[in-house]
């Protein structure tokens, strides 16, 4: 298959005719003749890539698929998502990571690259089959008990030490246990007003500035997953200073969504880390734009309908967010004026990519796969609904953002052209 994207414009701002053929791309620049597909004001972006997805299977299909999870991710431009491993059963061995990674071949439409547990079961009391994954086909080296926190700190400080054989990276979950105890929303005067257990922000905060001293001592990759308070930006800040091997990600939701939606009761929007105050938000979005924090990441966590359509102490915690994740950060980013869209694909992009260690992704380059997503920034889109998840636990329906994935094309090929999803078999 061969074609060509005329006038695209690149994240510097170049307008470049892009050649693709047998599934990379052969030209960057001015191709000669004058068929192709027109590009006109669009922006060719290399493919995102979400270093945090809950694709749920094996185990919990009736919310999500590793097909409806890929569907429902190259609708929003991804090209590759890296998936949690709070299965049934959990991704703590290489045959239930070679599964996942399995799945995802058999979908075809991005690449989804298997995290494996950091412990046996998620139960944060025994190392998990580190190795094994790792030398398994699907080559794991992310590893996360993402849902729960890795809590006893030599545990942590054993899997730090371990990865780093092989340049492993621990994306932990900064959640402390005795801290956070039947919390239900963020600790503060609206807790305690609406009768909700609270759940306070040095529950994070602690537990990123102990592992960021254990990643220090053992010299090892940390990675912190959906940062959520201003004093974990200032945390992850002064770790970074120090020189210490940390990365942090910020998801879609906890940059625009504070605290006063849980008065409306309304269970879409209990999630785990919970939503905080427009302070938060604001030092989030503060953190991101001066590089404290590294990349967008979506925490796409969908739930069915019977987990989520109940009463709020019942319902489950989790938001989709891959279809909706490129206009909230467009919204955030670019549409403030705060940054431009080198910036854009750099966190939705391109250091997520750095981080996973994806060498095939995050970059568009001659001799590359073509892995790119086409993103329209003028156009405004009404987000009713998610449309290719099989769960529809979505924060921001109803909500006007700005721009659209028309093309989403992977190894190639278009998995999504003119904005609509492309069949296997067309």
């Amino acid at each position: 298959m061969k074609y060509v994207l005329r006038n695209a414009t690149l994240a510097d701002g170049t307008v470049v005719d892009i050649s693709v053929s047998e599934g990379r791309i052969e030209q960057i620049g001015k191709v000669p003749g004058s068929d192709g597909i027109d590009c006109s004001g669009l922006f060719a972006l290399a493919g995102f890539v979400d270093l945090h997805t809950h694709l749920r299977e094996p185990g919990f299909e009736g919310s999500e698929t590793v097909l409806t999870g890929s569907q429902s991710g190259v609708a929003g431009g991804y090209t590759a998502l890296l998936a949690m491993a709070n299965t049934d059963p959990v991704a703590d061995n290489a045959g239930t990571v070679e599964q996942v990674l399995d799945l995802g071949i058999q979908a075809n439409y991005l690449q989804v690259q298997p995290i494996g547990a950091v412990t046996k079961g998620l139960e944060g009391n025994e190392l998990a089959s580190l190795a094994a994954m790792n030398r398994s086909r699907a080559k794991v080296r992310v590893f996360s008990d993402d849902g729960n926190c890795v809590a006893d700190p030599l545990v942590m400080r054993r899997a730090l030490e371990y990865v780093k054989g092989f340049n492993g990276v621990i994306a932990q979950h900064c959640q402390d246990p005795r801290l956070t105890e039947s919390a239900q929303m963020n600790e503060g005067a609206l807790s305690s007003e609406l009768g909700l257990t609270g759940w306070s922000s040095v529950a994070e905060e602690s537990i990123i500035a102990r592992d960021a001293l254990l990643a220090e001592k053992v010299g090892a990759r940390l990675h912190i997953c959906h940062l959520t308070t201003a004093g974990a930006v200032d945390v992850v800040r002064w770790a970074k200073k120090r020189g210490i091997q940390i990365t942090a990600e910020v998801t879609p939701h906890h940059l625009m969504l504070t605290e006063d939606l849980v008065r409306s009761y309304d269970p879409v929007y209990k999630v785990n880390p919970p939503l905080r105050t427009k302070e938060d938000t604001m030092a989030l979005r503060e953190g991101l734009i001066d590089g404290t924090i590294d990349i967008l990441a979506t925490d796409h966590a969908p739930h069915s309908i019977e987990k989520k359509d109940c009463e709020w102490d019942s319902a489950a915690f989790g938001m989709v967010g891959l279809e909706s994740a490129a206009s909230v950060l467009y919204e955030v980013l670019v549409a403030s004026g705060a940054k431009s869209m080198v910036e854009f694909e750099k966190v939705i992009s391109t250091k997520p990519s750095q981080i996973a260690q994806l060498d095939n992704q995050g970059s568009l380059r001659v001799g590359g796969e073509a892995n790119i997503a086409l993103f329209d920034p003028s156009s405004t889109r009404s987000i009713e609904s998610i449309t290719h998840s099989k769960s529809t636990n979505n924060p921001f329906a109803g909500k006007k953002l700005p721009g659209t994935i028309v093309h989403t094309i992977y190894k190639g090929e278009f998995k999504v052209r003119d904005s609509k999803l492309q069949a296997q078999n067309d």
